[in-house]
């Protein structure tokens, strides 16, 4: 798993995570078999950030349901990035230049 697209999936964007970049902290939801070091050398070799510590969640599956069928959510594991100070990505940016109206 050398290919850094397969490590990470993609960015978990909730209220909570928007708040924790602030704090230089940006969350990925991760392949499972996916350790810490690679995780790491992902992040830094994507966005170009110096990362300072990776935390890791697992996440189990879980039971829901839609009208009478119920079925059950897959598991998964995020990493939760530190980047050193005063590194950010941001996931929010445009692409359109500026004074240009984008079409939505």
């Amino acid at each position: 798993m050398t290919n850094p697209y397969d490590i990470i999936i993609r960015p978990v964007l909730t209220e909570k995570t928007t708040e924790m970049a602030e704090d230089n902290k940006v969350v990925f939801r991760v392949n499972k078999k996916a350790n810490k070091h690679q995780i790491r050398e992902a992040v830094e070799k994507l966005f170009g950030v110096d990362v300072v510590k990776v935390n890791t969640i697992f996440v189990p599956s879980k039971p829901k349901r839609v009208g009478r069928s119920q079925g059950r959510r897959s598991p998964y594991k995020k990493a939760v990035i530190t980047m050193a100070q005063g590194q950010t990505i941001d996931f929010y940016a445009s692409e359109t230049p500026e004074g240009e109206a984008g079409v939505l």
